[in-house]
This record gives structure tokens, sequence and C-alpha cells, in this order.
């Protein structure tokens, strides 16, 4: 049987399914690997690219290598489209991106100083504002992306609430395997989604360097040459096979196959409880520039 990502997908609790394996297309899109067998590409605004990717799926759609339904795209509702007023319309501009030329704007606000200026905004007024984008047919499904427990908690006890989160994504790979904040989601049939399920680069303008190089650990390489496998399919593999839905970025053509070769083995239990201990609970991705903001999310355990 042809191996693709709908056949290692796991089900969202309005009753869509999410492909357990997609593609980060933070840089380049032009490597999109739909013929390799990625059907879930996660993308956003900020990325600058959501003409490209969309034009990229779109020659796949119609040259008849996959269908429109077969597409999982995960967009983002950015910081400053926070406000009510603004949701539907960045909603409606992403939609519009993936078909037509990109239009430019401010993400990153800064006053005279140079200091970020931050909307303070109610969450749960932002997310009522998507739930009539979804009842509007706009959306599939619903999710967020780094919130913390008390943030989920909000939203899931909002009074009136429609339409429950389905998926929560954040960083999420063996060193900071997030092992509390995945048994709240999962007793509220919430899929987390992994971002930077493979380390990041040694960026120090952004990326904790605190966190050793992920690749390079020498239980994951042992692992991997027991099974014939690299270093990060053992770490996409151990993540998928908990249920957490993996999305790595590559800009080579091999690395995005081999990420994908990740669903011919399988960890044993011990193998599995031997990556969970390399936990070092320590994010790569800590965005300490917006460490001010009233609703930065790290400052919480979980």
């Amino acid at each position: 049987m042809n191996l693709t990502a709908e056949n290692h997908s796991v089900p969202l609790s309005d009753g869509n399914r999410i492909p357990l394996l997609g593609l980060g297309t933070y840089g380049d899109p032009r490597t999109l690997a739909i013929d390799v067998g990625y059907r879930h590409f996660d993308g956003a605004l900020v990325y600058f690219n959501e003409h490209e990717v969309g034009q990229a799926i779109r020659e796949k759609i119609a040259d008849g290598t996959v269908k429109r339904e077969d597409i999982f795209y995960c967009g983002k509702l950015w910081n400053t489209f926070h406000p009510p007023e603004l949701v539907r319309p960045a909603l409606e501009r992403t939609l519009k991106t993936l078909q037509l030329d990109y239009p430019g704007d401010t993400f990153y606000p800064k006053d005279e100083d140079g200091k970020y200026i931050y909307h303070h905004t109610d969450l749960c007024a932002t997310w009522e504002a998507l739930e009539a984008c979804k009842d509007a047919g706009l959306i599939k499904s619903l999710g967020v992306s780094n919130f913390n427990r008390r943030q989920l908690e909000l939203i899931l006890n909002k009074p009136g609430l429609k339409h429950r989160p389905v998926s929560n994504q954040v960083e999420c790979h063996p060193y900071f395997t997030q092992p509390k904040l995945l048994e709240y989601c999962r007793q509220n049939e919430i899929v987390i989604v992994g971002y930077s399920p493979l380390g990041t680069s040694r960026d120090a303008s952004w990326v904790n360097l605190k966190c050793p190089p992920l690749l390079e650990d020498e239980v994951l390489q042992s692992i991997g040459r027991k099974y014939r496998k690299s270093t990060a399919q053992v770490a996409l593999r151990f993540n998928v096979q908990r249920g957490v839905v993996v999305i790595p970025k590559s800009f080579s053509p091999q690395r995005i196959h081999q990420n994908f070769q990740i669903f011919d083995f399988s960890l044993t239990e011990d193998e599995m409880k031997q990556i969970e201990g390399l936990n070092k609970n320590i994010r790569f991705v800590e965005l300490l520039m917006w460490s001010d903001h009233p609703e930065y999310p790290f400052h919480d355990e979980y």
C-alpha cells in the first residue's frame, strides 16, 4: 500500500482528523513535499509565504496528485489581529493570500523607543470571533498555539462556549516532552501539535543555547542504530507514537523524504521511557522579547 500521511492521523474532537506528520513551511516553501506523501502543512500569514505555499498546493491539485479535501492546512491568527473586529478580516486575508499575492503589514509594531506595542485583548472575545468564523464556514477546525493550562481553562470555561479548541501547538521534543500539558490536553480531548520536534537552529538571537543540540543525543543515536534510522527519525517517531502531531521543517528534499519514513518501525516501551527520561524541561524557543506581554504563556509551569 502506498504510505501517505492520511493513513496516519488522529481524530479531533470536532469530528475532523489531523495527519500525525506535517511539514513546517516557515522559510522556503518551494520544497513542499506532497509527492513524498505529506498532506499536512503548517503555515502562517507572518511567514510571508502563504501565496507560494498556496500556489504549490494548487499545482498538485491541478495535476491530480491530491484533492483539496486531502490537504490539512493550518494557518494562524497573529497577535496583532486578536481584537475581535480584526479576526475575520485576518482570516479572509489568509484565505485570499493562499490564492493571490501577499499584502504587506506591520506584524511587530513598536513605539518610538523601540518597545513592542501590545494589544490588550480579551482572549475569550477573540475566541468568540473565531467561533463566528467557524459558524460561517470559513474554518474547519479551531485550535490554539502556545497556550498554557490557565489560558486553555479560560477558553474551556468560557460561558456560552460553542466550539472547544481541538489542538494546541507548542514546542515538544525529547528534551522538552511537556508531560503535564500533554496529560491535561488529553483529558480535555485537545491534540498537541509539536513544533521544533527536532530542536532548532543554534541562532542565539532567538534560541536558548542552554539546551544542547537534540540530534547529537547519544540515546537517540543508539536507538537509531538499532533500527537503521537517523536521530531525527527516532525523535519524530517518539512523539508520533504517543499521539503528538509533529511538524518538522526542512529545506533539504532528502531530509523531507527521510522525515516521512517513520511509519515503518515502532519503539519499544523501554525505549519510549528512555527517551522520556531525556526531558530537560528547557525550552529552545523562549520568546523572551515578549516576556513582558500580559499573556506571555511561559511564566507558568505548564
